[in-house]
């Protein structure tokens, strides 16, 4: 992973998942029900994706400051995109109206495009991420009134 750069890896075959991360590295999200598998290569980190799980269960939940405002929140790691081209227009703005089906954006991963929809109903009221930003995985995207 040092060798690569690699802040995590994520490997899910069957009903099997793997959550390798460097120690050190930020928390973003652990899925809840996450197994790891004592394999040879599995056994040195496991302790450490053990406590990470801990961590991110255990850490308080923060009282938003606004209850009618929700986030759009990242499905997955990838790469922020506010249009479908550098030449297209982007696909909201704040003070947008939105709607469970609207695009709201695209997260590129692995050279797929993938349109990410509001799945909720309301007005955008922030953008919190730029475009071309990588994202994680249950990053806020945008805020949202409902």
């Amino acid at each position: 992973m040092d060798m690569h750069g690699l802040t995590e890896f994520r490997l899910e075959r069957d009903d099997e998942k793997l959550l390798l991360r460097r120690q050190g590295a930020e928390i973003i999200g652990v899925p809840q029900g996450a197994v790891v598998q004592a394999t040879p290569q599995a056994v040195a980190v496991a302790p450490q994706v053990q406590t990470a799980a801990a961590e991110v269960q255990e850490a308080p939940k923060e009282e938003s400051a606004d209850d009618s405002l929700q986030a759009i929140t990242s499905p997955m790691v990838g790469t922020f995109y506010t249009s479908s081209g550098p030449d297209s227009e982007a696909y909201i703005s704040i003070g947008d109206t939105v709607s469970d089906d609207t695009v709201v954006c695209i997260v590129e991963a692995m050279k797929i495009m993938n349109e990410i929809k509001a799945e909720i109903s309301g007005t955008i009221e922030q953008i919190c991420v730029q475009n071309g930003q990588p994202v994680e995985f249950g990053q806020e995207l945008f805020k949202v009134r409902v």
